[in-house]
């Protein structure tokens, strides 16, 4: 192979990479409550946001993170859209939006609920879209 031909290449995998990354689908979906349309996971459980998160910083862990599940992040997911990665405490990965970790509640049982809206004297927010 050519020194050429290798260039174009890897010229050709990195337009590849970047194009499949910027079409990446978002890791999350809007879904409709009875307080309008939300985020929800991808099974359409509403996703919540937390006021005492610092931006790009999850604040919820350790007895809080049972109650109130981090949207998990796998390794080969890429941001975009939005959308950030947070690494958690414990070294997990975890979505944000607009630097909002974000979370679905254990309470919530099935798509459409919103039991978490304003748990906490307000300190959750139902994560609008």
């Amino acid at each position: 192979m050519t020194t050429s031909s290798i260039r174009l290449a890897l010229t050709l995998a990195a337009t590849l990479a970047f194009a499949s990354a910027a079409f990446a689908a978002p890791p999350t979906k809007t879904g409709k409550t009875d307080k309008g349309n939300v985020l929800t996971d991808a099974k359409g459980m509403s996703l919540y946001t937390f006021d005492k998160d610092t931006d790009g910083k999850s604040a919820c862990n350790g007895p809080c993170a049972t109650n109130w599940p981090a949207l998990k992040a796998e390794a080969s997911d890429t941001p975009g859209d939005g959308y950030t990665i947070v690494t958690r405490d414990d070294g997990s990965k975890q979505w944000a939006h607009k630097g909002k970790p974000l979370y679905t509640f254990a309470k919530d049982t099935k798509p459409g609920d919103i039991t978490g809206d304003g748990f906490l004297n307000g300190a959750w927010h139902l994560a609008m879209p």
